[in-house]
């Protein structure tokens, strides 16, 4: 079964959780192992994305920072923590419609945060959008 490009972010989020879970309490992890666990079949897509946060998570990382007004990447959820450096991955380096990133993460996040979270994730997409120089 191929998984349509939303249906894919949603294990992405998952896999990128599950990882950060991992991290945070210093459990080591085989990541085509974490892969297998989540996909009934092997998906570039998937693997492509996820690699790349990982590669860049840093960046990532001090770029969602610069535009979390008042607050902390570590005071968010991991889930949300997952959404937002999955669609600023995409807006930065894939070649994901500007758009289309932010509205997939907007709706990832209507159906995994709360009201205030997915404002904060939607405004934090749209001003990296605006003002980071991305791969275009």
């Amino acid at each position: 079964m191929k998984l349509t490009r939303t249906e894919a972010r949603e294990k992405i989020m998952i896999i990128l959780y599950q990882i950060d879970f991992y991290i945070k309490n210093d459990i080591s992890f085989d990541l085509e192992e974490v892969f297998k666990e989540n996909l009934e079949i092997d998906n570039k897509y998937v693997k492509d994305i996820v690699n790349g946060v990982l590669e860049n998570i840093e960046k990532i990382d001090s770029v969602i920072s610069k535009y979390l007004d008042n607050w902390d990447l570590d005071r968010l959820g991991k889930t949300d923590k997952a959404i937002l450096r999955l669609g600023t991955y995409e807006i930065l380096y894939y070649d994901t419609p500007k758009i289309v990133a932010i509205n997939e993460a907007v709706e990832l996040s209507k159906k995994y945060s709360d009201d205030k979270v997915v404002k904060l994730i939607n405004a934090v997409l749209d001003k990296i959008n605006d003002n980071e120089d991305t791969h275009e």
